[in-house]
This record gives C-alpha cells, sequence and structure tokens, in this order.
C-alpha cells in the first residue's frame, strides 16, 4: 500500500474537519547522525519521521474559540483521530483571545514539491577527516567525544481559506569536545551548518589541540570583573536567552526588562551608544529560516491564528534602540505596535567593525578568552540579569597573548546591559549557542569584548 503524501495529509484533515475552519502542518523529517567517543566512532543513524499538527476553529472573529492536536502520523486514519482530538477541544475552549481572522491566500508554486531529505552520505567528506583526527589525537594523547547531526524537515502548511505554504529547512551541527589523557583539562570546539561541505574536521581538531596547549599553564584565580573577549558562541549563548525573552505581551504586562517602569514599553530607548544591529531575516545567507508562521499553539509569542503570515527582517534593536518584540496580531492591538512575529534566526552586527577576535585579544593587557557559557538561567526578569557558568576553556590573557588556563567560574551579567557596555566587537560570523543551539541553531554574532564581565563566584565545575 502506498503511504498518502504530506500533502494528501493536508488535504485529509482539511476536508475531514467538520469545525468552522481548520489549519493543518505536516513535517516530513529525515536526520543522520554520528557520535564518537574515546577517539572511535560509536554510533551512526539515520531516522525519518512524519508530524501532523490539527488546529481546529469553531466560531468567528472574536468568538472564535481553537483546539490543536500533534503527534505522529503517517495515515489518513491517523489524521483523522487528530483532528476529532483537535475539534473536540475547540469545542470544550472558551473563546480565545487571541482569536483573528485566519490568512487567506493560495497554492504556492512548489507546494507538489516532495519533501526534502538528508543522508548518512552528507558526512561523505566530514567522516575520512575525522577518522585522520582520531589517529593523531590517539598519537597525541588527546582523547575526542562529539556528534553531528543534520536534519532536513519540510513543512506543509495549509488551511480552510485556501492557503498552501511548503518550506523546507536543513539543519546540521557538530560539537567535539577533546581531552587530555589526564582529563585535567578540556577545550570543545562546535558550530551550525546547512549542509556540512563547510565544516573541516582536521580545522575543528587543530581548534581543538591549541586549546589544550593553552590549557597546559594552570592559574588560578579569584572571582571580580575582568577584561573579558566573549567568542561568537559565547554571545550566541546570551542573545539566544535575550531573543526568547522579547515578549511584547510580558513588557505590555510590565513583567520584562522592555517594560517602562511606570507601565508602557521601551520600543524606541536606546539600549547602547554603539551602532549596534540586532535582527532577524528569513532570507539572510547561510542562515535561511522559514518565510512564514507555522505555530502548533498559542502562547505569549506565538498565535495559531497568525498561521501562513509573511515573514520579514525585523529589526529588534536598531542602531542601538529598541525596535521591535515579538509581536502577534493580538499583542499588537494590545500593544499599538506592529505585528512582529518570532523568526527562527538572530544576527548581532555593530557597523564599522571588521577585526577578527584575534584582533580583539591582542589588545588585552590582562583579561580572560572564554569558550562558551552553561546552565544559563534567570535571576531577575526586570534586568535580564543572568547566571551561568563558563565550561570548556576559560584562558588567562597577559600583553595580548594567551598564556595559560584558569578555573571556572560563575557568572552574573545582563545582556541587554552588555550592548550597552562592550569596548569592541570583531566582525559578524556564523555561530553557534552551546547552551541552546540544539534549538535554536541559526545564528551569527561577532566577538565582544567586555571591560568588566562579572565573574561572580569560583565555580567547582570542570
Amino acid at each position: 500500500m502506498i503511504a498518502p503524501t504530506a500533502q494528501e495529509l493536508v488535504e485529509h484533515a482539511l476536508k475531514t474537519s467538520p469545525a468552522d475552519s481548520c489549519v493543518a502542518i505536516v513535517r516530513d523529517s529525515t536526520s543522520a547522525n554520528l557520535r564518537w567517543a574515546n577517539n572511535t566512532l560509536t554510533t551512526n543513524g539515520v531516522m525519518h519521521r512524519i508530524t501532523v499538527t490539527v488546529i481546529c476553529f469553531v466560531g468567528a472573529g472574536e468568538g472564535a474559540a481553537s483546539g490543536s492536536a500533534t503527534g505522529s502520523a503517517a495515515s489518513l486514519e491517523q489524521v483523522t483521530s487528530l483532528v476529532e482530538a483537535a475539534d473536540a477541544s475547540a469545542r470544550q475552549s472558551a473563546p480565545a483571545e487571541d482569536a483573528s481572522e485566519l490568512v487567506p491566500g493560495e497554492a504556492a508554486k512548489d507546494w507538489y514539491d516532495p519533501p526534502g531529505e538528508t543522508s548518512i552520505d552528507v558526512f561523505d567528506s566530514f567522516a575520512p577527516a575525522l577518522g585522520d583526527a582520531f589517529g593523531r589525537a590517539s598519537g597525541e594523547e588527546r582523547i575526542l567525544y562529539g556528534f553531528v547531526e543534520h536534519d532536513v524537515t519540510t513543512t506543509y502548511l495549509g488551511s480552510t481559506t485556501g492557503l498552501r505554504l511548503r518550506h523546507v529547512q536543513p539543519t546540521g551541527h557538530y560539537g567535539c569536545t577533546g581531552k587530555k589523557l589526564d582529563l585535567r583539562s578540556s577545550a570543545w570546539v562546535g558550530g551550525a551548518t546547512r549542509d556540512f561541505a563547510d565544516v573541516d574536521a582536521t580545522r575543528m581538531d587543530a581548534e581543538l589541540t591549541q586549546r589544550l596547549g593553552w590549557a597546559q599553564r594552570k592559574v588560578e584565580l579569584p572571582a571580580g570583573r575582568y577584561d573579558t573577549v566573549l567568542p561568537p558562541t559565547a554571545v550566541a549563548d546570551l542573545l539566544i536567552y535575550a531573543y526568547w525573552s522579547a515578549s511584547a505581551r510580558e513588557a505590555h504586562e510590565g513583567q520584562s526588562v522592555s517594560s517602562k517602569p511606570r507601565g508602557g514599553l521601551r520600543v524606541g530607548e536606546s539600549l547602547s551608544s554603539k551602532p549596534v544591529q540586532l535582527f532577524s531575516d528569513p532570507s539572510y545567507d547561510g542562515l535561511q529560516a522559514s518565510p512564514f508562521v507555522a505555530a502548533a499553539a498559542s502562547d505569549n509569542e506565538t498565535s495559531v491564528f497568525d498561521n501562513g503570515l509573511p515573514l520579514t527582517r525585523t529589526h529588534w534593536v536598531k542602531d542601538g534602540a529598541l525596535s521591535s518584540l515579538l509581536q502577534t496580531r493580538h499583542t499588537s492591538r494590545m500593544t499599538g505596535q506592529p505585528v512582529t512575529p518570532g523568526i527562527d534566526n538572530l544576527v548581532l552586527a555593530v557597523d564599522g567593525a571588521q577585526d577578527s577576535m584575534a584582533h580583539l585579544v591582542g589588545n588585552v593587557e590582562r583579561g580572560l578568552l572564554l569558550t562558551c557559557l552553561w546552565y544559563i538561567r534567570v535571576v531577575d526578569p526586570q534586568t535580564l540579569l543572568l547566571t551561568g557558568i563558563t565550561r570548556d576553556g576559560v584562558y588567562l590573557v597577559e600583553h595580548g597573548e594567551v598564556t595559560g588556563a584558569v578555573n571556572n567560574f560563575r557568572f552574573n551579567e545582563s545582556p541587554v546591559d552588555l550592548l550597552g557596555r562592550f569596548s569592541a566587537a570583531s566582525q559578524t560570523v556564523p555561530s553557534f549557542s552551546r547552551e541552546w543551539g540544539d534549538y535554536f541553531s541559526r545564528t551569527a554574532t561577532p566577538a565582544l569584548r567586555v571591560p568588566d564581565f562579572n565573574m561572580s563566584s569560583v565555580s567547582k565545575a570542570n
């Protein structure tokens, strides 16, 4: 028996729904991965999964109620079960506060195209070079641990208003930790990619070797404020949290760093005297993301009624001033601000910044170079004060040179505050958050030099 196509699953949901209106979203994903430990490949695999979301709407206008159901579904019968569950949920729900007219439209030109896919072949160039790295590491008394993963997800979105949209999203990332045999020091490198054509296992191993070499000298330092260079990875760690905290609704209700003390939003206020640009753009080269909203459920930042809304470049911070927050059509009516839904990438750029990270390090008289941040949690949402720990390499910089590795620290800093305090920035490059990259991998950020980064206490973490 021939399995139904993704388009047929969408059409079946829309046809069988007894609700007043309906949206169906099918995500067809294939993924491939390699994992290694102790200089040996341990596992590899390929997976295929199909996930269907059905959203039913009962009533119209401001009185419309919504209900949704999501699950694995590869047959028409399974989709029917999801339709029944979503319809029952909608009929048991009160009118939705985010109710809006569904987005009208028609079938996109690529609607009938098959889903994209990946396979283990995506690692054809990477895997042999990784094997060579295993040999070098064993000969030099180093141990490598890590993984690579590549996923291609095709989203098909249809609605009873005639909208038919399709988007193919390739997502890849790699991470490798290197240790000396005595396990007293570790280093990490990682990154994101669309197709692994730009991932070089030899270069990855060389960077790990250099960082482990820096750690041959150990220096213990106390807590304090240090002249610190945050690499693009660490900048992404902090900014993704700031982006996820940019809810217009929470700001409107006085619950976030974007709230004015006496009510209202801080949109338009200066966050930095420097020409800082923080934006999302679904067409940004190398970070391409979905150009339309595909929401399985409503929350403070998303609305199922907005499914299919087109997405374009949105400035969150422009020329140093807060420009936009995460807005649905519902919160836009609350705040009086334009509709600016979330987009699945994030770019930080500082106008005129063209130096490399090495140049930033070369100007530090005595300070620190970080690798990445870990276990990031919010301390105070009103200032977006975050805490967390450093991980896999904190290095001492003296007279512009890395001279050793120091102990880990717990930090307390606000990424919003850092935008106004950094003293230098490198050029913007593709980056990958160690903390959040599994969920949000499409970032491009510079390295930032912060003259007084707050290492609030010494951490015992290794």
